[in-house]
């Protein structure tokens, strides 16, 4: 077994030490005088909304058929694959709504939507129209998708903590 002495221990802390600040303080500048926000994608029409649709179709398929894995190879027996598969199933709902929400954000009538497009501040109109109410709710698709993550998330620290545990029984 290697030992360190004590300059060396306290060599590597201080380069830790740095390289946190470094980061924090990258991160406070970002922060600080952020240029622009890709968070949000404008798919230009229609190359980009078919590509992207399908990309909802192929990830709604491969959590059906992950969740459907799991459930004939009996892994939900165990409670981090069962949240995993819980997981795979609200990714398999999100993937729906998300695609069904962006399928009716084409047809819905322009007058609508109140406020420029891609912008924070803009307004549906809901009166009288039930597309628009539809609409409305199928925006809300991330009540579904963060759960989904939440389950993820469980079921693998579920999943590394047994296996912690199991490594230290040996």
């Amino acid at each position: 077994m290697r030992r360190i002495d004590s300059r060396e221990a306290q060599g590597k802390i201080l380069s830790n030490i740095g390289a946190c600040a470094i980061l924090l303080i990258a991160c406070f500048v970002v922060c600080l005088a952020p240029d622009k926000a890709w968070a949000l994608q404008i798919h230009s029409s229609p190359e980009g909304l078919y590509v992207h649709q399908l990309a909802h179709v192929l990830f709604a398929f491969s959590m059906a058929v992950l969740a459907y894995w799991l459930e004939i190879n009996r892994f939900v027996e165990e409670r981090g694959w069962r949240l995993i598969q819980i997981s795979c199933l609200l990714f398999l709902l999100w993937n729906l709504v998300a695609f069904t929400g962006h399928y009716v954000e084409v047809r819905i009538p322009a007058d609508l939507i109140e406020g420029r497009a891609g912008s924070w501040n803009q307004k549906i109109m809901i009166e009288g129209d039930s597309i628009a109410v539809v609409y409305y709710f199928l925006k809300l698709d991330h009540l579904v998708c963060v759960p989904a993550i939440l389950c993820l998330f469980f079921g693998i620290r579920d999943l590394y903590k047994r296996t912690l545990i199991a490594a230290r029984d040996k």
